[in-house]
């Protein structure tokens, strides 16, 4: 059983009709909230959610305005533990995250009255977002919005999930939960637990989230996509005065143009991409303004951000959930696996290596790892992957902790005496060659393993030349431990396929 439905024998229409995202219960899957689908969407529950967001952010505001806030209201009103209940997010094992500390309390809390300083009187764009502290350099990325708009929304997602729960679920299958942080009552300035009646997985609740809120890789508003068109952002704004300001102080910013080389190779240098970088940070920490005028374009643009979600959420589906399917029901249909005990840990581990790869390079499966025509070159995108192929076995498929000489990512084992190591590596890793010789070794005496299996990721015919060269290089050619995944999106089309 991978799936909510599976587990909850709910029929996947019901669940689609009802409008949540059939979440995997064997591993996280990536995707997250993005709060601009709040704001953009026509649902008046989202939008109350919106303004929800807004009235909390303008209180953190006020308090931060007056100073002095201790470090017991930073850990009260600031510090939050992932909602690993709605089985989304960027875990690479299970559905545990690190959620939002101290780290993020001060960072918030000392500049949220000069990033939110005119919340609810926007002169420029037509509101406010929270992924506006995420543009500034002040510590708080795209996964503490994440962590943050999903505890700031979350007594919806127990009220949507109750409600479903009551609809379709047996009495057996939920249970009365008492959940911390459920809602922030703004009289005593606490957030208060409440109870909810909601389905229950392996003794916590499980939470479901509608699936017109998530998508994946980027909110649609983000610092990459400021920072990537940044002057031409500059460039749109009407104010004349403003706009030239802006450019010349980004100009000055950047390192003066020098000369290297002699005589016929004699070239200017250009800035590189650190320096143009820094000095985007800077001309954005004195004209702050250019991030209202960058907010103002993305909320010109709200149906494409629907779009782009949805499409995001669509591929996700197709290779998590249909093509995974796929695999597991070709396991059950073209082996006997299930029909007798493995011979070993690392026959299982390799049978489903073997399916994997051949979802990646056979059914779409290389399409998870590419956004907007470019390859996303994540090993843990391929970790989860793998870990979602693992079902009603005998052999238990864990993160390896780490054991002093560096995690590996999953050991497979059955019993003390049965154990394999399984890596996932891209090719265009800098240290291929020396994990391939050196550290495969040190991992099994480490971890009481025999056996190791090594599933290396390439994206283009260099990276499978250069990693087939370090095989042959290392004597490796016929070691079976070893297999290479074509992730290049050169693939024939189906339909040019006899």
């Amino acid at each position: 059983m991978v799936y909510f439905t599976d587990y909850f024998n709910i029929d996947e229409d019901v669940l689609e009709k009802y409008g949540a995202f059939n979440i995997s219960l064997i591993n996280d899957l990536p995707l997250f909230i993005d709060p601009f689908l709040l704001y953009g969407s026509e649902n008046p529950d989202y939008q109350t959610m919106h303004q929800s967001i807004l009235s909390y952010l303008s209180f953190l505001q006020s308090k931060s305005q007056r100073g002095n806030i201790t470090d017991t209201k930073i850990s009260s009103w600031y510090k939050f533990s992932e909602v690993k209940q709605n089985w989304l997010g960027f875990s690479v094992a299970g559905n545990g995250g690190s959620g939002l500390g101290e780290k993020f309390g001060r960072a918030m809390s000392s500049y949220m009255h000069i990033i939110f300083d005119d919340i609810f009187e926007e002169k420029i764009s037509q509101t406010s977002h929270l992924e506006k502290a995420a543009l500034f350099q002040i510590g708080v990325g795209k996964d503490n919005i994440s962590d943050f708009t999903c505890n700031l929304i979350k007594c919806y997602l127990l009220e949507y999930t109750e409600s479903f729960a009551k609809q379709f679920l047996k009495t057996e299958q939920t249970r009365q939960c008492s959940v911390d942080k459920a809602y922030f009552d703004y009289e005593v300035e606490k957030w208060m637990t409440k109870k909810y009646v909601l389905p229950i997985y392996k003794d916590d609740f499980v939470l479901l989230t509608p699936r017109d809120l998530l998508t994946k890789d980027e909110n649609w508003i983000n610092s990459n996509d400021l920072k990537g068109d940044f002057t031409g952002i500059c460039n749109s704004i009407p104010n004349d005065q403003l706009r030239n300001d802006i450019t010349n102080f980004y100009r000055r910013m950047l390192p003066a143009p020098v000369f290297v080389g002699k005589g016929k190779r004699r070239r200017e240098k250009l800035p590189s991409q650190e320096d143009i970088a820094k000095a985007v940070n800077e001309t954005i920490i004195k004209f702050p303004e250019i991030v209202d005028y960058y907010i103002k374009l993305k909320e010109s643009l709200t149906d494409e951000a629907k779009s782009v979600a949805d499409e995001k959420v669509q591929e996700v589906e197709v290779i998590f959930q249909q093509h995974v399917t796929q695999l597991i029901q070709s396991l059950l249909d073209e082996t006997d696996f299930y029909k007798y005990k493995p011979d070993s840990s690392y026959e299982e581990a390799l049978i489903r290596i073997h399916f994997l790869k051949d979802v990646i390079e056979n059914k779409d499966g290389y399409k998870l790892f590419y956004h907007k025509g470019k390859p996303i070159k994540r090993e843990s995108d391929l970790q989860v992957m793998y870990r979602l192929t693992w079902f009603t076995s005998p052999i238990d498929i864990n993160r390896e902790v780490n054991n002093g000489r560096g995690p590996v990512d999953y050991i497979a084992s059955n019993g003390a005496n049965d154990k394999a190591l399984i890596e996932f590596k891209l090719a265009s890793n800098s240290k291929i060659k020396m994990n391939l010789q050196n550290q495969t070794k040190v991992y099994e005496a480490a971890s009481n393993a025999k056996k190791s299996i090594k599933a290396i990721m390439y994206f283009d015919e260099i990276e499978h030349q250069r990693v087939k060269s370090i095989i042959k290089e290392l004597g490796l050619q016929d070691d079976k431990s070893i297999v290479l995944i074509d992730a290049g999106d050169n693939k024939p089309s189906a339909s040019n396929v006899r």
